[in-house]
């Protein structure tokens, strides 16, 4: 019977990712890496964008999904572990609506200016942006992929913690952040290594410091806002996840297909370009790594005392 009951759930129509991001950032292109790879083991893997509330739109599709379904996830840390401890009356539960498949990447994000700001006004160091900070309060505002992203809460995490001001501007997406960061609409942005590195290279854009705990092998030269403003240390990660009802079987299949098409030298060399390393957590150890992510951001959200705008 529980043979019978796991194919009757096993999806008839091809699987189908939800990115809940729009178009064109690293989570978007990660998830046709990962259906490309995963094609030859499991079909055809459609890719579709359902942005909107910093990402929660797609992953409560997907929670909310029937058991039958054929839908997946590409989750981030903000859809399982941020937007869950900012908004009330969160429409889904990120542990328990969820069954993780496999993390796809991580990375940290890097705080960025317009290279011509940046020389315009001396901010060569994250050192440099606190001290004009505390010099000029309010007269810089920075930008995030939205209300709620990773970008807005690492912001908000380095304004406790250096105890400066300046004004939050959420676009829709990382594209348009950057796009106004270039047009010096905004002055700053915490964004994803994976979108920032190619205009970092090109010389357009200037890196004051990465998130994580260590510098980048991608940005050697530049140092972890750790260094400077001790206790900070956010880092960007995405993975598949699928409604909780899916049966174990089809998870562990999904699981070894996403996780060998991920690093596949077509693959590997796709995420290479983008500063990207595929992960090889999936399943029991990726579902241990969401809740500790998840409780982590609980208690620095609190301590912080972020709030949505």
């Amino acid at each position: 019977m529980a043979g019978l009951a796991a194919h009757a759930q096993t999806p008839s129509a091809p699987l189908k990712i939800i990115v809940p991001y729009p178009a064109g950032g690293p989570v978007d292109a990660s998830a046709h890496i990962v259906a490309e790879g995963a094609k030859a083991a499991l079909g055809n893997v459609a890719v579709e964008n359902k942005p909107g509330a910093g990402g929660n739109v797609g992953a409560d599709l997907v929670a909310k999904a029937p058991a039958g379904g054929n839908l997946l996830v590409m989750g981030a840390v903000a859809t399982h572990a941020v937007n869950p401890w900012l908004y009330k009356n969160f429409p889904y539960d990120p542990i328990k609506d969820f069954k993780p498949i496999a993390l796809v990447a991580r990375t940290p994000n890097v705080l960025v200016m317009s290279a011509e700001q940046a020389k315009s006004l001396n901010i060569g160091s994250t050192t440099d942006l606190v001290q004009y900070l505390k010099k000029h309060p309010d007269q810089l505002k920075y930008g995030s992929g939205g209300n709620g992203s990773i970008g807005h809460i690492a912001a908000e995490m380095f304004k406790s913690l250096t105890n400066t001001r300046m004004a939050h501007v959420p676009f829709q997406g990382s594209p348009p952040a950057l796009k106004a960061l270039q047009a010096q609409e905004v002055s700053l942005v915490f964004d994803n290594l994976a979108s920032s590195l190619p205009l970092i290279k090109a010389g357009k854009l200037k890196a004051l410091g990465v998130t994580s705990l260590g510098r980048d092998d991608d940005l050697p030269d530049v140092r972890s806002i750790n260094d400077e403003v001790q206790g900070f240390n956010v880092v960007t990660w995405f993975g598949l996840f699928a409604p909780v009802a899916l049966p174990d079987a089809d998870a562990r299949r999904y699981a070894m297909a996403f996780s060998a098409g991920m690093k596949s030298p077509a693959s590997t060399e796709r995420f290479k370009k983008m500063g990207l390393d595929p992960e090889d957590l999936t399943l029991e150890s990726f579902g241990q790594f969401v809740r500790s992510e998840h409780s982590k951001y609980g208690f620095l959200i609190k301590a912080a005392k972020i709030k949505m705008d």
